[in-house]
């Protein structure tokens, strides 16, 4: 997910015939939060890099790799992006990476989650500096992670659950 000050803007409640006014930005620094939910458990892991690249995802991966239970087998949805297709990728042996089709972001769970954390944490704001964009994206991942029934919620499809105990 890119955060950055060219920030979204979602709907909002207000009296009927008002129009309530939104702050918009024109500066376009931004972070990217790697992020993989288990929904399962209702755990995730994430990492918030300055750019989307080969060396990101690898980071990213390394991450997930830690933070998979001992025994336990990781399948991550991607979608087709060059830095998740690249054969320069050293996947990890707890890692499973599952392309879905072009064009199909509903059929990963964890869009589903970027658009909650969009929604209730980091839409209609103004970012004053870089730091700020940081510290806003470390802050909602941390508030969604403190929240295991919402990432189960969010992010449990029941085709990709079938048979599991």
């Amino acid at each position: 997910m890119r955060l950055g000050q060219k920030n979204g803007i979602v709907r909002q409640w207000a009296r009927r015939g008002s129009r309530p006014r939104q702050p918009k930005d024109q500066r376009y620094q931004s972070v990217y939060l790697f992020g993989a939910i288990c929904p399962a458990r209702g755990t995730g892991a994430a990492l918030v890099l300055p750019s989307a690249n080969t060396q990101a995802m690898q980071y990213h991966l390394d991450e997930i790799s830690r933070t998979v239970r001992r025994g336990a087998h990781a399948v991550l949805l991607l979608d087709r992006a060059g830095w998740h297709t690249t054969g320069q990728l050293n996947v990890p042996k707890n890692i499973s990476l599952v392309f879905l089709p072009s064009r199909a972001p509903e059929l990963n769970p964890v869009e589903n989650l970027w658009q909650h954390m969009r929604q209730t944490w980091l839409s209609n704001r103004v970012f004053d500096s870089y730091d700020a964009i940081l510290d806003a994206c470390c802050d909602a991942w941390l508030q969604i992670t403190e929240q295991p029934s919402q990432i189960k919620s969010i992010g449990m499809r029941k085709w990709a659950h079938t048979g599991q105990a």
